[in-house]
């Protein structure tokens, strides 16, 4: 176990390279000057403050110098500072970081919970009106874009009901309709692959036997199957942190939530390199050390699976 998870690690360190690597490489060929976004609407600068400025940035250097120092610099927890706002990218990370897992972590809770249950109730009632329902309403939210359902749920719940706000942050009220968006789309896979797993588990040797032995039909699934059937449902809940983290960037837009993916949004299209690049890079390390539990989690359910 101790060797499998040294090896977890260091695996991971290639990984951050490749996303550090494939980060800098594309911000570095995006259209567009930092001096010129710096001084927008501003005079703009003598060549000699120009140069002077780009020297500070170290955009005159080539570019694997740049690259060898930032990864040198983020290694020691140094990302920089922004182009416009002159504050370190840690502190405009900070800032926005706590919004961006308390919307991660409920959208979460939704996907699980209502997935779930969706799930294993389908699994029971196979065939029935139950069944063929939550299937529909499953296939619908997976082909449900997460910006057109944000809309519908900001014009129904916000405009004409009034129940929650549109938009910001504040109360757990400004968190359900962004969470409830980002939420539909895990739920939606979580209840197609709990449905699929749990059908098969229930028509296993020893499900049958505890069924002939009397016991509760609460028990046998509960009990008996939804354990054997939870596997597959951690790779996919392990999966889902990744495409929330990812969906986010959207999702805060469309409800003006002051995350990171709100910041990375904003830092793309005024290109702050340094805030796109630390956005981009604080959740590759958050994707995979979710991972990382998540193979970890695997011995805590199953205790037939050893490395």
């Amino acid at each position: 176990m101790l060797r499998y998870t040294a090896w977890r690690i260091a695996s991971g360190i290639p990984v951050l390279f490749g996303v550090t690597l494939l980060v800098f490489g594309i911000m570095s060929v995006v259209p567009g000057d930092p001096i010129d976004i710096m001084f927008h609407g501003r005079p703009k600068p003598s060549p000699e403050v120009r140069a002077a400025l780009r020297h500070d940035l170290g955009l005159d250097r080539p570019f694997h110098e740049r690259y060898a120092l930032f990864v040198w610099r983020a290694a020691h927890g140094d990302l920089g500072r922004s182009v416009q706002s002159r504050r370190p990218v840690t502190q405009e990370i900070r800032a926005r970081l706590p919004n961006t897992l308390k919307l991660t972590a409920a959208s979460l809770v939704i996907s699980i919970v209502v997935g779930g249950l969706t799930g294993i109730i389908s699994a029971t009632r196979r065939g029935s009106w139950m069944d063929t329902a939550s299937m529909l309403v499953a296939v619908g939210a997976l082909a449900m874009p997460s910006f057109w359902l944000g809309l519908m749920l900001i014009f129904l719940f916000s405009i004409r009901l009034g129940w929650f706000p549109a938009g910001g942050v504040g109360d757990l009220r400004h968190l359900v309709l962004p969470s409830l968006t980002l939420g539909a789309l895990g739920a939606a896979i979580i209840a197609r692959m709990t449905r699929a797993t749990m059908l098969e588990v229930l028509n296993q040797h020893y499900v049958v036997t505890a069924r002939a032995k009397g016991l509760a039909e609460w028990r046998v699934t509960w009990g008996h199957a939804l354990r054997n059937a939870l596997i597959p449902q951690v790779t996919i809940i392990g999966l889902q942190v990744g495409a929330l983290l990812s969906g986010a960037f959207i999702v805060e837009n469309v409800f003006a939530y002051p995350g990171m993916g709100q910041l990375a949004i904003q830092a793309i299209s005024n290109r702050d390199l340094p805030i796109a690049q630390g956005a981009v890079l604080i959740t590759a390390v958050i994707y995979l050390a979710v991972n990382f539990v998540t193979d970890i989690a695997y011995v805590a359910i199953d205790p037939r699976v050893r490395y």
